[in-house]
């Protein structure tokens, strides 16, 4: 039986070995998903377009929500909850999917030898593309309605990469679960939804009572949320919380190696399984 190193310089060396073929795949599942339309790909510019429109008439129109007390703008709310989803739209993308990944592409298992371990870099792959079609509809909003973006825009990678690592980590694990385990699915799809309303996405997170803040903090969205909003809205940089932009750089990477770890240790038995 071959045996699968599981090392973090293997998990580096596999992606830059099949970068060529994580991009073909890419490229075809974005493709893939608008074929038939009408519109094609340019549905992927019109539905974020779409829901940010929604979100400015509901939350600042009829809910007439404001993010602080002082804020009279009717469309501060909307732009700042569309950040907060910009990354929750990601994450949630890529771990949804990612349960069946393996299940899905049963044939790369059983009849080709095939690089499993990018499968996931496919769906995250996919899951950027669409965030930054999301990202320049956001980008479009806040110049029309409060001027020139802060130029702290440029810091969004600081917390984005570790955020993928983050992701790509929760992946391999739960692709790998997800055959031996066919439920994992049904209760990922319930959990996803949970840590979506136990994150600072539809409220700040001063909201709550300081004794309550730090089980938030617990939730692995709760930091790229606020850290995106400090760079996107509020042109916070990212030295006023170095500290914990290093943790969670830190724990990201601990989880991306855990999760390749968990991945490669327990692949052998996949085509048995299946």
């Amino acid at each position: 039986m071959q045996n699968f190193s599981s090392s973090p310089r293997e998990m580096v060396v596999s992606f830059w070995r099949n970068r060529s073929l994580i991009y073909a795949l890419s490229k075809r599942e974005v493709v893939g998903r608008y074929r038939g339309s009408y519109f094609g790909i340019i549905w992927s510019f019109i539905n974020p377009l779409l829901m940010l429109i929604v979100y400015t008439f509901v939350f600042g129109m009829i809910f007439k929500a404001r993010w602080t007390p002082q804020s009279d703008s009717k469309t501060e709310f909307a732009l700042v909850l569309f950040a907060g989803l910009l990354i929750f739209n990601l994450f949630s993308e890529c771990i949804t999917k990612a349960p069946n990944l393996i299940l899905s592409n049963a044939n790369y298992v059983k009849k080709v030898v095939f690089p499993l371990e990018i499968l996931p870099w496919v769906t995250l792959y996919s899951a950027l593309f669409h965030g930054a079609i999301s990202l320049v509809v956001w980008l479009i909003g806040y110049t029309a309605f409060f001027g020139l973006p802060h130029l702290t825009i440029f810091y969004l990678p600081i917390i984005i990469l570790p955020f993928c690592l983050m992701i790509m980590g929760f992946s391999w694990a739960l692709s790998s679960l997800g055959v031996y385990l066919r439920d994992i699915g049904q209760l990922i799809g319930i959990a996803v939804t949970a840590m979506m309303f136990l994150s600072p996405i539809f409220y700040p997170i001063n909201s709550l009572p300081d004794k309550y803040q730090y089980l938030l903090m617990i939730n692995p969205l709760t930091i790229p949320v606020e850290q995106t909003r400090d760079f996107l809205f509020w042109g916070i940089s990212p030295d006023v919380n170095l500290q914990l932009l290093t943790i969670y750089w830190l724990a990201s990477l601990l989880m991306a190696c855990s999760g390749f770890f968990w991945f490669q240790k327990t692949r052998k038995g996949f085509a048995d399984v299946l």
